[in-house]
């Protein structure tokens, strides 16, 4: 597999996603984001079990459907400090979720930021489970919410961040507090008291 950057937020990459097979898929599209991508160009599609119609040509300067990427994230920079950059979507091709793809891609980008002169490295996560991806990314949680009720979590963008438990345990702290799903509710469970997990585990 290839870790790819498409281009900067400058370079206004346009990534078409089919929104079958991706969540936030037409958040790819906007050229204001940079975007990065893990591409397998070996893998084989799996039939889709889906109802919902094919994606249609779209507009051309979008170009074909990108058949080869099993995950993306767009990023851009914060508008009031330049040495920071904020990873605003991530997704991975439902097929290949519980990969790794995702901590992966979060990693890899963070590092390429680095080598760009980015210092710090942001995101903000609405679910448990993409808090503990974020973590096996060498994310921390800051304590902070966006006034979305997203965790914000950050790194340095040349290295894992330093976390304690006390401090991982907060943001699911956070989670517990509110009205989640069965899956949701089992995760925390299993994770009460729990070590952060380690960067780049699966």
């Amino acid at each position: 597999m290839d870790f790819v950057i498409l281009g900067w937020p400058e370079d206004g990459p346009r990534l078409r996603l089919d929104y079958r097979r991706f969540s936030y898929a037409g958040k790819f599209t906007p050229p204001k984001t940079g975007k990065a991508v893990i591409r397998d160009p070996d893998g084989e599609l799996p039939l889709l079990d889906d109802d919902r119609p094919a994606p249609s040509g779209g507009p051309d300067s979008l170009g074909p459907l990108a058949e080869d990427v099993v995950a993306a994230v767009a990023f851009n920079e914060d508008r009031t400090d330049p040495t920071t950059l904020w990873f605003r979507y991530v997704t991975v091709r439902h097929d290949r979720r519980g990969d790794g793809l995702g901590p992966e891609l979060l990693r890899k980008t963070a590092e390429a930021a680095a080598e760009r002169g980015y210092e710090t490295v942001r995101i903000a996560t609405n679910n448990p489970f993409a808090y503990e991806a974020c973590h096996k990314a060498g994310f921390a949680f800051t304590g902070r919410e966006t006034g979305l009720a997203e965790l914000v979590l950050e790194r340095p963008a040349g290295e894992p961040a330093s976390v304690s438990r006390d401090q991982y345990q907060s943001g699911l702290d956070r989670y517990r507090a509110r009205d989640l799903g069965a899956d949701e509710e089992a995760f925390l469970a299993a994770r009460d008291g729990a070590d952060p997990p380690a960067v780049g585990s699966p």
